[in-house]
């Protein structure tokens, strides 16, 4: 199961490498054209666009592990163990069952874009925006583990 997780890990970090180095590469291109021979070409400003999405939204939901996500935890630290362990509980039913309610609907609105397209690429913008729902999911799962691991009191909730 350790050598699954290794395996699964590379490859979505790779995928977040190949989203970040192609992001990069066609801003390099679009600057180059724009400033260096006065040619600016419409497709590469919005497939940045659109590589930016997948990268930020692909890399909160796989790559950046819950720890280390952003959070402000000035009272999480001052109060004790147990309450600590009721508010991890309380977050975590709060955001399963917000995130748990939203991604019912925002499937529907992305499953909904597949008719309307980006205006240069001609792209569906169901394949913009389905790394959201990647996120709520990941969103749902995480919460969802780590709701069980305190109920059985299990450390595996770190590495999530």
């Amino acid at each position: 199961m350790k050598r699954l997780s290794s395996i699964a890990s590379a490859i979505v970090n790779a995928i977040g490498v190949a989203l970040f180095l192609s992001f990069f590469c066609t801003f390099i291109f679009q600057i180059t054209m724009r400033f260096a021979f006065d040619r600016p070409i419409m497709w590469t400003d919005e497939l940045v666009v659109i590589l930016y999405i997948w990268m930020v939204l692909w890399c909160a939901a796989f790559v950046v592990k819950g720890r280390e996500h952003v959070m402000f935890d000035l009272a999480y630290n001052a109060v004790s163990p147990a309450v600590q362990r009721t508010m991890r509980l309380v977050g975590a039913l709060a955001l399963l069952g917000v995130m748990g309610y939203a991604l019912a609907g925002n499937w529907d609105y992305v499953w909904f874009m597949r008719r309307e397209r980006t205006p240069v690429l001609d792209v569906p913008f169901f394949w913009v925006f389905v790394p959201f729902i990647f996120l709520l999911a990941s969103l749902v799962v995480r919460n969802a583990y780590g709701l069980w691991c305190e109920f059985i009191g299990s450390a595996q909730k770190e590495s999530v």
